[in-house]
């Protein structure tokens, strides 16, 4: 080009360029006019003066811009943030976060859900996302594409319409043309955070890398960046064989595990319950459940005779009889026993701990995570990790396990195990024992067993005695209106299904200590019962372990701390009712427990003797080889990260 075009082009470019700095300038001043129009505005409203970051609980209001969504005055007061669209073309049309907001929109966030907040550095603060109808706010809306501001970003979570119980990370990036203003307000935002309690700072996570898929390492991977965002610490054990972390926590000095907030599983419910038995076994130190011998001999010793229960056995050979309480006498013979296998006393049963016990929190990577599912509602990681950090808090029962004999030529010699959600006999037992030829498989191991034995249909011999619990007790049922089972000639109390803030697990038995330490002290009119016959299973639930293949679970109404087990005998039938039975355990709304065949019951201990040679049980997904079993279940034993399924 001639030179003479060329400094004519020059000299246009530079008045635009000039013309556009001087446009971002009036753009600037203009809105810091109607900052501080703004500002003034609510002093003017409130006779109280305008506090400052750093006043304490009081209020704080400031005006930002809210990272697409537009110009907000944000405040803050005792439970948490707000903030409220200063134009109402902001709010008319425009959506923010997912939220259609209207012209007296108001969006807030408690500090309960905030878990972190960031210095953004200096960037851009972006308009909305939607179109806007006017040219001044298309015109405003170039501008902040390409305005820069100070930035701090809250985080916290937000749950999802449709599913209540999963709660996605949410980012609100607030801008500001100050910065002081921006840092004043994350001092203050991070000082609230602090006086949340219950929040963890020191955590130490277990990982199992080949838990369920396999893929329990690439889990920890993702939501690990929560808890560094969080600045919380965590030292991370990998297992390298099974029980590992078993070993690890036996091992560990009290000292050390102190100055943990909490354990962290990265697995599955087999994987929680390795955790759980170490910490247990190693520490807690309470009175052992009778044996099947020792209530034979009491009711032997009382002269007592038994009485045939009519209406509900099947078979002719299938007996049920009732006992009376078992003497005090026979506590005598129960003791406190370790892991080593020593018995010894102990000077407060009221407190079986030496020292505080500390939470255990767990994360989905396993093959079925019914203990997720049924204490956050949702099986999804980030939920679970969300849950941690932010000090979520629920009691769970465990089920004390002591298996007497091995076989039944074996010699008496109790071995304990604790369970957090399921022991399951014959079917349950089967399926879980076969399926350790077909970890290759993974998690679809299951359903190839489960058809196997299923068209197997092995029933097995054994004798049950459990507690039968009082139906005057409030904590045994609940009072409600009771409706007739279709194909059943009794009545079972409507259903009631554990959510969060629980009034029945919140609820304190006035008779006993929220930890059971005496589960033979039983209030004067409780009995105890025998059956016996042929069962394709038998199984004793802690909660109600729904999971992807049972959607309400084994039983729909059970409790996460009410201090019961939910004892479910399933009787010899045939193929088709069992079955049958298992369609309705597999689809919502249905009614396992509606059939001939089943007995159920709610109970705070059982005893289990096999007549044959053969006894395999399903101990939260693991295997235990018990010929005598006895249980019982210790009310809120163990603190977890959680809140409970929301309704």
């Amino acid at each position: 080009l001639p030179s003479s075009l060329r400094r004519l082009i020059s000299v246009n470019i530079l008045l635009t360029l000039k013309k556009k700095k001087l446009e971002f300038e009036i753009i600037i001043f203009r809105a810091k006019l109607f900052s501080d129009f703004e500002m003034e505005k609510s002093y003017d409203d409130d006779d109280s003066s305008f506090p400052h970051p750093g006043g304490g609980d009081g209020g704080l209001s400031s005006p930002f811009f809210l990272d697409h969504a537009g110009e907000v005055l944000l405040s803050r007061n005792q439970d948490g943030l707000s903030w409220k669209f200063l134009d109402s073309s902001d709010c008319e049309g425009t959506t923010c976060l997912g939220i259609i907001n209207s012209e007296d929109c108001k969006t807030e966030i408690k500090f309960s859900d905030i878990y972190a907040v960031e210095f953004a550095n200096y960037g851009l603060v972006h308009s909305p996302k939607s179109g806007l109808r006017h040219a001044k706010e298309c015109f405003r809306e170039r501008l902040l594409h390409t305005q820069e501001m100070y930035r701090f970003t809250v985080h916290g979570f937000q749950s999802s319409p449709k599913e209540p119980c999963l709660w996605k990370l949410a980012a609100f990036t607030f801008g500001h043309m100050d910065l002081q203003t921006c840092q004043s307000w994350m001092d203050q935002l991070n000082y609230s955070l602090i006086k949340e309690v219950d929040r963890p700072r020191n955590l130490l996570v277990f990982v199992h890398p080949r838990s369920g898929k396999g893929n329990g390492s690439k889990v920890w991977e993702t939501v690990s960046k929560i808890f560094i965002r969080a600045k919380v610490n965590t030292k991370v054990i990998v297992t390298e064989r099974a029980g590992h972390a078993f070993d690890v926590m036996t091992s560990i000095q009290n000292k050390e595990l102190h100055s943990y907030d909490g354990i962290i599983a990265v697995g599955g419910d087999g994987f929680f319950n390795e955790i759980i038995n170490g910490y247990l076994l190693s520490r807690l130190k309470v009175p052992l459940p009778p044996s099947p011998s020792d209530i034979f001999n009491s009711v032997q010793s009382r002269g007592s005779s038994s009485v045939q229960e009519q209406g509900d056995a099947v078979h002719g050979t299938d007996q049920k009889e009732h006992y009376p309480l078992l003497p005090d006498s026979v506590q005598e013979v129960m003791n406190f026993r370790t892991v080593n296998g020593s018995c010894e006393g102990i000077e407060d049963p009221n407190h079986p701990f030496s020292g505080g016990r500390p939470r255990f929190g767990l994360i989905p990577a396993g093959s079925t995570d019914a203990i997720v599912i049924c204490t956050t509602g949702a099986r999804d990681p980030v939920t679970s990790a969300l849950h941690i950090i932010l000090g979520r808090k629920i009691f769970l029962d465990a089920m004390q396990v002591v298996r007497w004999k091995t076989a039944s030529t074996s010699t008496i010699e109790p071995f304990i195990r604790y369970a957090a959600s399921f022991a399951g006999y014959g079917f349950y037992g089967d399926v879980i024992s076969e399926s350790e030829k077909y970890r290759w498989m993974g998690p679809k191991r299951y359903d190839y067993v489960g058809t196997k034995i299923f068209l197997k249909h092995r029933s097995y011999e054994a004798e049950v005695m459990f507690e039968e619990a009082d139906p005057d007790n409030g904590k045994a049922t609940t009072h409600t209106r009771s409706k007739t089972w279709p194909f059943r000639n009794t009545t079972r109390p409507e259903k009631i299904p554990c959510r969060a803030k629980c009034s029945i697990c919140n609820s304190k038995a006035e008779d006993e200590n929220i930890i059971r330490t005496t589960p033979i002290s039983y209030p004067e009119k409780t009995r105890w019962c025998r059956t016996k016959g042929r069962f394709l299973s038998i199984g004793a639930a802690v909660m109600s372990n729904r999971n992807e293949r049972a959607p309400d679970g084994l039983v729909v109404d059970a409790h996460l701390s009410d201090g019961f087990l939910h004892l479910i005998l399933i009787k010899d039938c045939s193929r088709p009712k069992y079955l049958w039975h298992l369609t309705e355990l597999a689809k919502r709304g249905g009614e396992p427990l509606n059939f001939e065949f089943v007995e159920y019951h709610k109970t705070r201990a059982f005893t289990f003797t096999s007549i044959g040679e053969e006894s395999v049980w399903n101990l939260d997904g693991e295997i235990f080889e018990a010929h005598h079993l006895s249980a019982q279940v210790l009310r809120g034993l163990i603190p977890l990260f959680a809140s409970g399924p929301e309704i």
